[in-house]
């Protein structure tokens, strides 16, 4: 697929504004998916895309995390194994299944995230409570979230943050460490396996891995610097965000009177 170079341009600094949401709260793709559709990318091609760039963005954040301490690997590398292999089996399936029946649950369960996110007194900067083993943590959330964000994808780092904060006790800060770790993760087991069917657009991906990586690299130093006061009300406002404008795709009707 030819592009102009003022399209990758463009692309290159929505990649760099996606990838400095996504490092604090997730939720890029409300940003970089609907550019890619507007080139003219078929739907598959556009996620595949999506999934490359993505990569370079959550590598950037994980990597800062990582240098400053707050990323356990040896704690989490089970969790590492079952979310890639989750992801590995979500992307194999959604190039075979239409997966829009997930349209229909994904908005409440947003907005009841962004509920517990407001007002739960869990969301700190310290650790609370540990509910959860990391070995069941890593079996079951691990492996669903991750099959969850190769199938279809909005609102992953969501799931992956409450479950640190609620079942794990991490604090907000630490919460988002691993949580793109888990998401640069599932990015690459789903990228190879998008790029395995050929759905790849690697122009277009590599010009918003600029981007992304650069954005990626921003926001992990903001979450470093205003913890818990950044990362809650941008979780809270990007789980509302994707829960209206998935609402908005499936009943337009609803929102006739804005």
């Amino acid at each position: 697929m030819e592009v102009e170079l003022t399209t990758l341009l463009v692309l290159a600094l929505v990649g760099l504004c996606a990838g400095t949401v996504d490092s604090i709260a997730g939720g890029g793709g409300l940003i970089t998916i609907p550019a890619l559709l507007a080139t003219g990318l078929p739907p598959a091609s556009a996620l595949a895309t999506n999934k490359l760039q993505s990569c370079f963005g959550s590598f950037a954040a994980v990597a800062y995390f990582f240098k400053r301490g707050l990323i356990n690997l040896k704690q989490n590398k089970l969790a590492i194994a079952c979310t890639f292999a989750g992801s590995a089996l979500g992307t194999i399936c959604v190039q075979f299944i239409d997966a829009s029946v997930l349209n229909k649950l994904l908005p409440v369960l947003l907005a009841s995230f962004a509920v517990y996110f407001l007002f739960s007194p869990r969301i700190q900067d310290e650790d609370s409570h540990q509910r959860l083993s990391h070995r069941s943590f890593a079996f079951v959330l691990g492996t669903a979230i991750g099959f969850y964000d190769g199938f279809f994808g909005p609102g992953t780092g969501s799931f992956f943050a409450i479950a640190y904060v609620s079942l794990l006790g991490y604090g907000m800060v630490k919460a988002t460490a691993h949580t793109k770790l888990l998401n640069f993760t599932s990015n690459i087991a789903s990228l190879l396996f998008f790029a395995f069917g050929g759905h790849v657009v690697w122009t277009i991906g590599f010009a918003m891995a600029v981007g992304q990586f650069i954005g990626g690299s921003i926001g992990s130093r903001l979450v470093l610097r205003k913890g818990v006061a950044l990362v809650r009300p941008l979780l809270v406002a990007v789980s509302l965000i994707m829960s209206l404008r998935l609402l908005w795709q499936d009943h337009p009707e609803w929102f006739l009177w804005l």
